[in-house]
């Protein structure tokens, strides 16, 4: 049986310089459900800043006061973390995206 080469030996794969980035790209146009807050529950814990992936909360001043729903995917995290369940997941559509902005604090 022949021995298996180091991981130093191993002939490197493809790197990419410039990968991309849902800061720079829009990908929220391709959601069902739109996070709602209900900034009178909320404690501005912050979980739920931390557990998006796609870091779609908006904070100033150490408190949140929205949701970038430009790259929001509605994945539903933050309202499954969400420990006082303020984050409510609702149906979203093209016609309803100007109102869910609104009461997100966002726009």
């Amino acid at each position: 049986m022949s021995e298996q080469p180091l991981w130093q030996q191993i002939q490197q794969g493809g790197i990419s310089t410039n990968p991309g980035s849902t800061d720079r790209i829009q990908t929220g146009d391709w959601r069902t459900e739109v996070p709602v807050i209900d900034f009178e529950r909320c404690t501005h814990c912050m979980i739920c800043w931390v557990d998006c992936p796609d870091a779609s909360f908006e904070v100033a001043d150490t408190k949140l006061i929205g949701v970038d729903l430009k790259h929001c995917k509605g994945c539903g995290i933050c309202a499954q973390v969400c420990p006082t369940k303020c984050i409510e997941m609702v149906p979203d559509s093209a016609a309803d995206r100007d109102t869910n902005a609104s009461a997100n604090g966002a726009g």
